[in-house]
């Protein structure tokens, strides 16, 4: 843990208002204030922003950016999140974009699907991969299920964690992909 780990994340969610409030892990992490909520795409320019079609994947390399900006995820379907929503709306703005290496969902709806994470466990995620795993735990502690997201993936997350630039997470992630296939 790094010495600045006290130090906390700004956690953003720019809300497409797509899914059920009841269920929704952006929405809970914001009653809880762990997360600001967004209705508009109004975010600081060159924010870390969560983009699961984004082809380099955030890695310890990053700290530096989250820590100066903050991190952005988009709470949308998946269903409309290619086509309409990262391509039209998040495209043409001032972020800097990165996807999440192989991991499974743990939240009820996705469960064990591959790369199908809630905003919750995508932000959790990208927190421990960049040496933040104390602020990742505490989101995760929201809800019941979430220390089953650190158990299901506790291998991958350690190893991500430990690896420094985007190079060591694709070998590491090709390793896991290649035991799946």
């Amino acid at each position: 843990m790094g010495e600045n780990e006290s130090i906390g994340i700004r956690l953003l969610v720019l809300h497409a208002g797509q899914c059920d409030p009841k269920k929704c892990t952006a929405l809970k992490l914001g009653r809880f204030g762990k997360a600001n909520i967004l209705k508009g795409p109004f975010f600081p320019p060159g924010i870390l922003l969560l983009d699961p079609f984004c082809p380099h994947i955030i890695s310890r390399d990053d700290l530096p950016l989250a820590e100066r900006k903050g991190l952005l995820a988009l709470d949308c379907s998946w269903s409309l999140a290619n086509c309409r929503i990262f391509n039209d709306s998040l495209k043409h703005r001032r972020t800097q974009p990165r996807s999440l290496p192989y991991l499974l969902a743990s939240n009820p709806v996705k469960f064990g699907q591959q790369y199908r994470l809630s905003t919750l466990e995508a932000l959790a995620a990208a927190l421990i991969i960049i040496g933040r795993r104390r602020q990742a735990e505490d989101i995760l502690g929201i809800y019941s299920w979430g220390k089953r997201f650190l158990e299901l993936n506790r291998e991958p997350l350690e190893e991500y964690e430990a690896a420094s630039r985007e190079s060591e997470i694709r070998i590491i992630e090709a390793n896991y992909l290649g035991r799946i296939t």
